[in-house]
């Protein structure tokens, strides 16, 4: 019973992967209620992240998460995990929407747990390397684009501007939508378009965050493990006096509730701004919420203790089941190898490395460690909230999450934002 597959003893791994294939062989739908659909997620999700931890060499550049994402969308693309399963794992996926339960314990419990007195200089200098990163990718993947015979314009609007504009939801759509109302041409046919590069962006982010994770191990005074600035202290270290006390399950109750309460918060704000053509998506009002609550001593210590364990154990249970579901309902694995084509991969790899290398070598000169403001600039060009997971999954750094919304939220919607201004007026 000690002997695990990610958080499963193995005789519960076996008995609850032979109870899936019996349910997945019998004729009819197969059971989506919500303890059939955590087995399914934990079984394939451990599976698929403990082989990708086994790898030689790979492994060290975030094969787990990568396992865990893509080899699900394989199965599922190739009809090897069966229609019902593969139909129940999607409408729990999507129905449930639980990516942003998990989105709010990791940003509330890692947010509640930092150093209140350098927290807010860690959120400021962070829009350094982010902005000149920015940039930076741009002119490199126009300029790479440009001479192997892609073309500037397009470079520019259907290969680099989706790469960094956020993910799916609040990147590719949009994009697609303005791009066909500018150009007069069908939604989903830009929409396939401009697919392929959001997601090869966030698997090379992945791939150089998993990198950056195994330079850490080698350069220690590159990275501060978590921690995004020297001089940085987990105000949760349970040996000060702070949280010194008993702390029951009831403080870890109330810190999952308040998690969940800022995102509604958020999600009552997203409802209300976009009645006025204002897009506030509900994880950054959420992590405004978490910040100004650290910043005003809001939450007491035990609440800050609690809110950490919850962050803990949807970072250590929850991340691989996760994945899975991802991979499984919105990961299309035709889309992906769309982007195979040798001109758009080294267009979009070396957009990615430039978003990457800059903030890497920029982060010394604002006080930041490298390895994290470089692993946060990759999640600039993540698929969104799901590519956030998995980039910090692959560089072992789920702390870093509150950054990484900031990466991925404002400067998707910026991306977006300019990218449809530009295209109006050269249009």
């Amino acid at each position: 019973m000690e002997r695990r597959i990610g958080v499963l003893p193995l005789p519960v791994y076996f008995v609850l992967l032979a109870v899936i294939i019996w349910f997945a062989c019998a004729p009819g739908k197969f059971p989506g209620e919500i303890c059939m659909m955590m087995t399914v997620l934990a079984v394939g999700g451990f599976t698929c992240g403990e082989l990708g931890k086994h790898l030689p060499v790979l492994r060290h550049f975030g094969a787990a998460a990568i396992f865990a994402t893509f080899i699900p969308s394989f199965l599922a693309y190739q009809k090897i995990l069966p229609a019902p399963l593969v139909t129940s794992i999607t409408d729990f996926t999507k129905g449930t929407n639980f990516l942003y339960l998990f989105i709010a314990a990791v940003i509330v419990g890692s947010i509640l747990g930092m150093d209140r007195t350098v927290l807010i200089r860690g959120f400021v200098r962070i829009f350094v390397p982010i902005a000149v990163g920015s940039i930076l990718a741009a002119l490199v993947g126009v300029g790479v684009g440009t001479l192997l015979g892609l073309g500037s314009w397009h470079t520019l609007f259907y290969l680099v501007t989706p790469v960094m504009a956020g993910g799916v939801g609040e990147g590719a759509i949009p994009l697609s939508t303005g791009y066909a109302e500018i150009l007069h041409l069908k939604q989903g046919d830009v929409f396939a378009e401009v697919l392929p590069p959001v997601m090869f962006g966030s698997l090379v982010a992945i791939l150089l965050s998993g990198g950056l994770n195994y330079l850490g191990r080698k350069y220690p005074r590159l990275t501060g493990n978590g921690k995004i600035q020297p001089g940085e202290q987990d105000e949760l270290d349970p040996a000060k006096d702070e949280i010194s006390g008993h702390m029951d399950v009831s403080h870890v109750a109330a810190a999952g509730s308040l998690a969940i309460s800022f995102y509604v918060v958020g999600m009552f704000l997203a409802s209300y701004f976009s009645k006025y053509q204002v897009v506030v998506p509900a994880a950054l009002s959420m992590l405004a919420l978490a910040l100004v609550a650290k910043l005003t001593h809001s939450v007491p210590p035990k609440l800050q203790a609690g809110a950490q364990l919850v962050y803990k154990f949807f970072a250590s249970a929850v991340t691989y089941p996760l994945l899975f579901a991802i991979g499984v309902a919105m990961t299309p694995w035709d889309k992906l190898i769309a982007a195979f084509a040798p001109a758009n991969l080294v267009t979009i790899f070396a957009t990615v490395a430039t978003m990457v290398t800059t903030g890497f070598f920029i982060a010394r000169w604002i006080k930041l460690y490298p390895i994290e403001t470089a692993i946060i600039s990759a999640c600039r060009c993540g698929q969104g909230g799901t590519g956030d997971v998995a980039i910090l999954t692959a560089s072992n750094r789920m702390q870093l999450m509150p950054f990484a919304q900031i990466a991925t939220r404002i400067g998707g919607l910026i991306t977006v934002t300019l990218a449809l201004i530009t295209l109006r007026a050269v249009s």
